[in-house]
Order: C-alpha cells, then sequence, then structure tokens
C-alpha cells in the first residue's frame, strides 16, 4: 500500500537528509580552521544541496521534474560521500561512521524513489 506524499517534509529520504545535514555541520565544526574555505565549505553546500533538491523537486509538481530534482539530490550525495572520505582520510581523529552512514542511506533512498519513478507511470505516490 502507498501512502499520498502531501509535502517534500512528508518524505523519509527528505527528513534523513536533513538529519546528514546536522551531521555535516556538526563534523565541519572539528576540521581545522583551514578548510574554512575548502573541504568544509563543499561538504556543508553538498549536504544542503540534497534536502534542498527535493524540497525544490517535489514542489514543482511533475514527475518528470521531481524525478530530475532526485537525480541532482543523488549527485549532491554522491560528492558528499566522496569529501567525507577524503576527510577521514585526511583527518583520522575526526570520526566520519555516522555521517557516512547516513550519506550511504540517503543515497539508497534516492536509487528507490528515481527507480519506481522509472518503472510507474502513475501519479506520484510511494513509502519513502
Amino acid at each position: 500500500m502507498s501512502t499520498q506524499i502531501t509535502s517534500f517534509k512528508d518524505l523519509l529520504v527528505w527528513q534523513r537528509s536533513m538529519q546528514l545535514v546536522k551531521e555535516i555541520y556538526m563534523l565541519c565544526e572539528k576540521l581545522p580552521k583551514s578548510e574554512i574555505f575548502n573541504l568544509r565549505s563543499q561538504m556543508e553546500r553538498s549536504a544542503v544541496s540534497i534536502p534542498s533538491n527535493i524540497a525544490e523537486g517535489k514542489k514543482r509538481g511533475t514527475k518528470k521534474d521531481f524525478s530530475q530534482f532526485l537525480r541532482i539530490a543523488s549527485g549532491s550525495a554522491a560528492e558528499l560521500e566522496t569529501q567525507l572520505l577524503i576527510a577521514k582520510e585526511l583527518y583520522a581523529t575526526i570520526d566520519t561512521e555516522k555521517p557516512l552512514g547516513l550519506v550511504i542511506e540517503v543515497q539508497k533512498m534516492l536509487a528507490t524513489i528515481i527507480k519506481k519513478f522509472q518503472q510507474d507511470s502513475g501519479p506520484i505516490s510511494y513509502k519513502l
């Protein structure tokens, strides 16, 4: 059984990506000051881009637009995963485990929704 989604805030993938943003901001506080305009800036922008694109795509109202914005969010999630792996390599004392787990979870959720959109031509309804 599917649930009709009325707002982007109802989407579990949006909710998880908002948690991810908080985790990234907390992690970035631990990076050296020298990273403020480099890795930190990139990570924060990538993280914020994920729920922002989910929200914008949902608000556009068409399945085609939503699907496109989900793909953009997925790309941002892949960027963020890469940046987290870089941070892990450069700063071994900073714990990246929780944000890495969240970003992978978000990527899987996005992939599931995108796949569903490719298979189904009906109205926008899904559990995620």
